[in-house]
């Protein structure tokens, strides 16, 4: 990926790119609003968005949502170092454990140190959010990562 790359807090004027991603990607969006975004990361390559993942916090859990990369900015490292710069916004907010559900990337996952977990063992922060009770499938798979 030639040009400049740059990993900045999202704002409500990714609102329309965040939702038209997760939606191309069979990912729910049902329960993100603008305000939201401001718990996104957004990658940027010479000012124009390539990816973006979210943290969701409660108080020293968090859920990580919906790491995304266009497909033409895949395979360079960019979702490993959105899934960096996350952990450590996490960490820096007091969160010691990250969650998170998948369709098809807990192999993704598996290499950056997070764990396969039952559904029935997630916390109660977790299983009352929208993604973990409505919106991800019951077949999705819950991982956990200790920070």
């Amino acid at each position: 990926m030639s040009g400049d790359r740059k990993i900045r807090q999202g704002s409500g004027s990714d609102f329309p790119v965040a939702t038209r991603w997760l939606s191309d990607m069979g990912l729910p969006s049902a329960d993100l609003t603008p305000e939201h975004m401001q718990q996104f990361l957004v990658a940027s390559v010479d000012d124009r968005p390539v990816g973006m993942i979210g943290l969701e916090p409660f108080g020293k859990t968090g859920l990580l949502r919906s790491l995304i990369v266009a497909r033409n900015s895949r395979r360079n490292g960019l979702g490993k170092a959105l899934v960096d710069a996350l952990e450590t916004r996490a960490s820096r907010l007091g969160v010691t454990e990250l969650w998170l559900l998948t369709i098809d990337a807990e192999r993704y996952f598996l290499r950056l140190g997070y764990a396969i977990v039952d559904r029935a063992k997630a916390p109660p922060e977790i299983q009352a959010t929208q993604e973990y009770s409505s919106l991800c499938p019951g077949d999705t798979v819950l991982m956990r990562k200790y920070l």
